[in-house]
């Protein structure tokens, strides 16, 4: 099967040349310039990722974001400048996978593709529901549910979470975290994880800003708390 790609970027030399490359990559390639073109073509076609440009003529990317994911569970992979931190934080809190600063090389851009369609499409599927106390871990569904209600998680963020909790009692350092979710070593952005962090947080503890299940250790890293609840 061949995965789709949906490309938003109005630079038309830029968009070209991901239309060539990810097409030679084996991806079908469908290229919109402006943000609400792309979300009607989201409502037309089931897409297997999303390469968001932040900069667009019509609307901000991270209002794309935060409109792409009130609806869809699409990967997102962001575009932006290099430099442009604040822009990194909050699109990752909106729900953006990853990021990719510009410039950047093709071949890393395929390579952070695969790595968000491999989590989204990841599922154990001989696994049963992991529960502690109040939060149940589905793994073959991929989905999160407190009280047994689901919660929004990116995919990203679920296999974060996941990653936390089969190593429930062990500080983990944010370095170990990326290695066991992405699986892949890139350049990475020091507060991504904790970005990540901070939204799981904001939908599984009743107080985020004194978690209980998710624990920071001061210079070391994270912590899933085994009994809690």
């Amino acid at each position: 099967m061949v995965e789709r790609i949906l490309v938003v970027e109005d630079d038309l030399r830029l968009a070209d040349m991901l239309l060539e490359y990810l097409g030679q990559a084996g991806f079908r390639v469908t290229v919109a310039s402006l943000g609400a073109t792309a979300l009607e073509k989201l409502s037309d076609t089931d897409y297997d990722a999303v390469v968001l440009d932040l900069m667009l003529p019509d609307m901000d990317g991270l209002n794309v974001c935060r409109q792409l994911r009130a609806k869809y569970d699409t990967p997102v992979l962001m575009l932006t400048a290099r430099g442009d931190a604040v822009d990194r934080i909050v699109g990752l809190e909106l729900g953006a996978d990853d990021y990719l600063p510009k410039p950047f090389e093709p071949r890393e851009l395929v390579a952070r593709l695969r790595a968000i369609m491999r989590r989204r499409a990841r599922a154990t599927t001989g696994e049963k529901s992991s529960h502690f106390g109040r939060l149940e871990l589905d793994t073959a569904a991929r989905a999160v549910r407190l009280d047994g209600k689901p919660c929004e998680l990116t995919g990203y963020q679920f296999d974060l979470l996941v990653a936390l909790a089969k190593n429930a009692g062990r500080v983990l350092s944010r370095e170990v975290l990326m290695d066991l979710v992405k699986g892949e070593e890139f350049e990475s952005f020091d507060r991504s994880i904790d970005v990540h962090i901070s939204r799981i947080r904001a939908v599984i503890e009743d107080n985020p800003k004194k978690p209980r299940r998710i624990i920071t250790v001061r210079a070391a890293g994270y912590v899933f708390a085994k009994a809690q609840d």
